[in-house]
């Protein structure tokens, strides 16, 4: 007679998951990773980079050109170094400010903003660190583009009236601020992309606001353009870098206070649809 003898089963307990906090090292880790990983991060800083540098160089080879004869136009004659130098920034400028949209906005377009609010269910250090990550990486690049732009551009007005070297007053301070003006670009135009939630929107208000704007400015009467231009987002940031100013532009001082202020409402209004409406 055989016996059967049951033998208890040891039970099986699932290994334990690890658990993850969502902190903001990590979302700033995630945000970098997901920047880098696109191809069009790589290929639109290189455009901006390289607008910078070559519309400077530009300029300044013009300017070498032209020098002493009649047809130098008068404003061009008074050019300086670090003026001619930081000429590409408006071309810059379009291009950082571009990607920023493309850094929020796009998320939307695709459908992945879905999967980061459902990792990070606070949604605001989303925004933040979208913001701060890319806007730092649009401040080195105009930094480095400025300081670039300024070393070979001096070189070749070398021997003329613009001839100046980075031991001159204020030439230190313009290049810093435009690199500085050129990241806040980058964070207005990732605040435009996650206010607008349309790469298409985002970019057309980035280009209205610092290129239609000042243009239509000048239909009115006189007298209201002194009281408006120099507080407009590009003539604000232009006083940041600017090396002279006059009685109708901001002081450097007054012009990055007044850029801030339009950076913070940008966010500001981000950060409140992020909030209050649906991915």
């Amino acid at each position: 007679m055989s016996t059967l003898t049951a033998t208890a089963e040891e039970p099986r307990t699932a290994p334990a998951r690890p658990t993850y906090r969502v902190t903001g090292r990590r979302v700033l880790a995630s945000e970098w990773a997901k920047l880098w990983s696109l191809r069009s991060t790589w290929i639109t800083l290189g455009l901006g980079l390289l607008f910078l540098v070559a519309f400077g160089l530009i300029a300044a080879s013009r300017y070498k050109s032209e020098i002493g004869s009649s047809r130098m136009d008068p404003d061009f004659a008074a050019s300086t170094a670090v003026s001619l130098s930081l000429f590409g920034t408006n071309f810059a400028q379009l291009a950082l400010g571009v990607l920023g949209v493309l850094v929020t906005a796009g998320e939307y377009s695709t459908g992945m903003i879905r999967s980061t609010l459902a990792a990070v269910p606070r949604r605001l250090p989303v925004l933040w660190s979208k913001a701060a990550v890319f806007g730092l990486v649009a401040l080195a690049v105009g930094t480095l583009g400025a300081f670039v732009a300024f070393l070979f551009g001096s070189g070749i007005v070398s021997g003329t009236p613009a001839a100046m070297g980075l031991s001159h007053a204020g030439v230190l301070r313009s290049l810093l601020s435009a690199g500085l003006y050129l990241g806040l670009v980058g964070v207005i135009g990732a605040a435009l992309g996650a206010l607008l939630r349309s790469v298409a929107g985002g970019i057309s208000v980035l280009v209205a606001a610092l290129m239609l704007i000042p243009g239509l400015i000048s239909l009115l009467p006189s007298s209201w353009q002194d009281d408006i231009s120099p507080y407009l987002p590009s003539n604000a940031g232009e006083a940041m870098f600017a090396l002279t100013h006059d009685s109708t532009s901001l002081s450097p001082g007054a012009g990055l206070l007044v850029f801030l202020c339009w950076t913070v409402l940008a966010l500001g209004g981000a950060a409140y649809r992020l909030a209050r409406t649906d991915a």
